[in-house]
């Protein structure tokens, strides 16, 4: 999992605050079609929200640990059923 510097967290916060929802999770959970789609997602914008179907924090916030382990992301925010990932572009972590 990616770690962010306070500054940049918060940069990305107000980047990601205009963001539509590219993917729900519904009650089926976080499957390996979802895992793929998130994966596309984040190639192509880097900067994500996601909405979870979920009422429970404590099941939101494993979804946010889970998805960003497997994905070599990094956790942005998350915010009532609404959660935020990170993940440079490939050409951006060569340089």
């Amino acid at each position: 999992m990616l770690a962010l510097t306070p500054d940049f967290r918060r940069e990305l916060k107000a980047r990601a605050h205009a963001l539509k929802p590219v993917v729900w999770i519904g009650a089926a959970g976080l499957s390996d079609n979802v895992v793929n789609e998130l994966d596309q997602r984040l190639k192509s914008h880097e900067l994500i929200k996601i909405k979870v179907a979920s009422d429970d924090w404590e099941i939101r916030n494993a979804l946010l640990e889970k998805i960003c382990g497997r994905l070599n992301a990094a956790p942005v925010q998350h915010i009532g059923k609404m959660l935020v990932i990170y993940r440079p572009e490939p050409e951006k972590t060569k340089n």
